[in-house]
């Protein structure tokens, strides 16, 4: 495996339980009313949220980047939300 395949293993969340508690996490945290309002909260188009929520599209390093960003929200934590139902 290259340098660049490892990085990306690594920072992508790629397990779609894990990363659906993270979406449904954020969007009950900010009050959020549904996944379109999460979709123009990270300035994302709605169908990438979509595609997540569907096992179809890992959280890459960019978008979860940008949630640390706009909810003020640690990587280190949105990594634990999302891989919490892997560890369990």
């Amino acid at each position: 495996m290259t340098q660049a395949n490892a990085t990306t293993t690594s920072t992508s969340l790629n397990n779609a339980q894990g990363n659906n508690d993270l979406l449904d996490t954020l969007v009950l945290q900010h009050s959020l009313k549904n996944d379109a309002a999460l979709a123009r909260a990270l300035e994302v188009a709605p169908p990438v949220i979509s595609k997540i929520r569907h096992g179809r599209l890992p959280i890459g390093a960019s978008l979860l980047i940008r949630m640390h960003e706009v909810f003020d929200v640690s990587i280190r934590e949105l990594k634990r939300v999302a891989r919490a139902e892997v560890a369990a």
